[in-house]
C-alpha cells in the first residue's frame, strides 16, 4: 500500500523537474527578442517650405478724429435769447445756430449812424467856408491865416466823417455776430450755454462745437523701435514698400467688422512725442455714409508692404525651447532633424522665419512633441490625423519640458 502511493508522487517530482530548464530557457530566449525590437516610426503632418513674395501688414490701436473740429464762439458780449438748432444734429454750412439780443446792437448803431450824418454836416460846413476863404486869400483880401484855419477846418471835419463811419461799419458788424451761423458742415455738440445767459468774451464766450466728419481722421502712433526695425529691413532688402510710400490704411471696427473705405496716410509727425515716445501718424477716410463719429476706438491696418521670397510655417510648428525657437525638419532619409530658427513677424496664423530654413524643406507640422533627433518618421495625411493634431495643439501651449529634451536629445 505505500509503495503503490510513493510511486505517483515521484513521477509528479520527476516531471516538474523536467519542464523547469525548458520554462528557464523560454524567459532567456524572451528578453534579447523585446530588447532587439526596433522603435515605431512617429506619425507626423508635414508641409514643403517655398519663398513665396508675402504683403506685410502692421496692426496699430487708432482713435478716429474730426477732420475739423470748429468752436462756435460769441465775438460780442450779450444775453443769448435763442437756440436755433437740435443739439447732435447734423448742421450745415452757414445755418443759424444761436441768435443774441438784437436791441442794445440795433440801438449802437443808430447811434452811430447820428454821429455819421452829425459829422457830415460839421464838413459839409467847413467845406462852404473853405470855398469862401479861398478866393480871397487868392486877391489877398484876407489874411494867410484865415486861409489855413479854414482849411483845417475841413480837413479836421473831413477825418471826423472817416471815423464815425467807422464807427457805423463796427456797430452793423458787432449787429450781425448775434446771429451765430454753423462755418462747417457737420455734427453739432450741446449747447454750452442756455437762454437768457450772458455772453462774455474769452473762456465765456464758447457755445457749442460743430465738428466735420467727412472726411474723417485716423490717427495712431508708431513707436521708435518699429520704425527703426521697418527702415532697417528696408535697407537690408528683407522688406519692400509701395510706390511713392503710398500705404493703404483699412480700419477694423469694435464689432469685428471691416469698414468698406480705405485711407491714404496724410501726415506724419516730424519729432518724436517726449511725453509718449511714439510718431503720430493720421490717415484720412471718407465717411459718406457717416458710420464713423470722432472718439471711436478703431484697429488700424497699414498695408502697402511686402516681403519678398519669405518663407512662412505654421506657428504651431515652431515651438520655444530654453536655447529659442526650433522646428522639426524630416530629412531625405525620412529620420527628423532638430533645427534651430530665428523668427520673425507673425503673418496671420504663421510666422516669418528669418533664418534656419531654406526653400523646398520638409518641416513637421503636427506630432513633433514625440520626435527625437534622428528618430523615423511617418507622414500621415492631415485629414485623417485629427486627433493628433489636437495632441499637437494641447502640447504646443505649454511646450518647455517637452522642448528642453528635444534640445537636449539633438544635443546629444
Amino acid at each position: 500500500m505505500n509503495k503503490r502511493v510513493l510511486r505517483p508522487r515521484l513521477h509528479t517530482v520527476t516531471t516538474s523537474l523536467v519542464f523547469v530548464p525548458f520554462l528557464v530557457a523560454a524567459v532567456g530566449c524572451g528578453e534579447p527578442q523585446q530588447q532587439a525590437a526596433a522603435p515605431g516610426a512617429v506619425d507626423v503632418t508635414v508641409m514643403r517650405s517655398e519663398a513665396r513674395d508675402t504683403p506685410v501688414v502692421a496692426e496699430f490701436v487708432a482713435k478716429t478724429a474730426s477732420s475739423r473740429r470748429v468752436e462756435i464762439r460769441s465775438r460780442v458780449e450779450g444775453f443769448l435769447e435763442e437756440r436755433l438748432y437740435t443739439e447732435g444734429s447734423l448742421v450745415e454750412p452757414d445755418q443759424p445756430l444761436f441768435q443774441m439780443d438784437r436791441k442794445p446792437f440795433e440801438a449802437q448803431l443808430q447811434a452811430a449812424k447820428a454821429e455819421l450824418a452829425q459829422q457830415q454836416a460839421r464838413v459839409d460846413t467847413a467845406k462852404a467856408n473853405l470855398d469862401r476863404v479861398k478866393p480871397l486869400a487868392e486877391q489877398n483880401a484876407v489874411a494867410k491865416k484865415e486861409l489855413d484855419d479854414a482849411l483845417g477846418t475841413y480837413r479836421a471835419a473831413a477825418a471826423a466823417v472817416e471815423g464815425a463811419n467807422a464807427r457805423v461799419v463796427q456797430a452793423e458788424l458787432d449787429l450781425g455776430y448775434t446771429t451765430i451761423y454753423s462755418p462747417v458742415l457737420g455734427l453739432s455738440s450741446y449747447a454750452v450755454k442756455r437762454e437768457g445767459a450772458y455772453i462774455g468774451l474769452g473762456t465765456e464766450s464758447l457755445l457749442t462745437y460743430v465738428a466735420q466728419i467727412d472726411p474723417m481722421w485716423v490717427e495712431f502712433s508708431v513707436s521708435e523701435n518699429y520704425l527703426l526695425k521697418s527702415r532697417r529691413s528696408m535697407n537690408e532688402g528683407k522688406t519692400t514698400g509701395p510706390e511713392d510710400d503710398n500705404y493703404v490704411v483699412e480700419i477694423i471696427l469694435a464689432d469685428g467688422t471691416v469698414y468698406p473705405k480705405t485711407g491714404r496716410i496724410t501726415f506724419a509727425d516730424a519729432s518724436l512725442s517726449e511725453a509718449t515716445g511714439t510718431f503720430l501718424i493720421r490717415a484720412e477716410i471718407e465717411n459718406f455714409d457717416r458710420q464713423l463719429r470722432p472718439g471711436m476706438f478703431v484697429r488700424a491696418i497699414l498695408k502697402g508692404a511686402s516681403r519678398p521670397d519669405a518663407i512662412l510655417v505654421p506657428q504651431r510648428a515652431v515651438q520655444q525651447g530654453a536655447k529659442g525657437s526650433f522646428v522639426w525638419v524630416v530629412k531625405e532619409d525620412g529620420t527628423a532633424e532638430f533645427r534651430p530658427v530665428t523668427v520673425g513677424p507673425w503673418h496671420g496664423d504663421e510666422w516669418f522665419i528669418e533664418d534656419g530654413l531654406q526653400a523646398g524643406e520638409t518641416v513637421v507640422v503636427d506630432g513633433a512633441l514625440k520626435l527625437r533627433a534622428g528618430a523615423p518618421v511617418n507622414i500621415v495625411d492631415p485629414d485623417k490625423e485629427a486627433a493628433g493634431a489636437g495632441d499637437s495643439d494641447s502640447g504646443s501651449q505649454a511646450p518647455g519640458d517637452d522642448a528642453g529634451k528635444a534640445e537636449q536629445a539633438a544635443d546629444k
